[in-house]
């Protein structure tokens, strides 16, 4: 399947590795790799996540984000990678 990045969840990927790389230098990359690696399970895991809003929700496994998502037939679409640190949902719109 095709994973889409929208422009709100890259700003929302970047804004994470910059204040990860801020508190440490190669922390921002260590984010990208590990936000990267839970979007890339949804390859094989779409679908199963609880649904919020409409959105499936993946919680990262290494960093406090959800990632929430959409899918069909042959895309996945990433809607918003936020941190749940604030109220993770404000962002989403139905």
């Amino acid at each position: 399947m095709k994973i889409v990045l929208t422009k709100d969840a890259e700003s929302h990927l970047y804004n994470g590795m910059n204040f990860y790389e801020s508190q440490k230098e190669g922390l921002g990359n260590y984010f990208l790799d590990s936000i990267a690696s839970d979007i890339e399970s949804l390859q094989i895991f779409h679908g199963i996540h609880v649904k919020i809003n409409n959105y499936h929700r993946l919680l990262s496994k290494r960093f406090p984000y959800a990632i929430y998502y959409k899918y069909d037939d042959r895309t996945i679409y990433i809607y918003a990678i936020l941190d749940c640190r604030q109220k993770p949902t404000k962002n989403l719109v139905d």
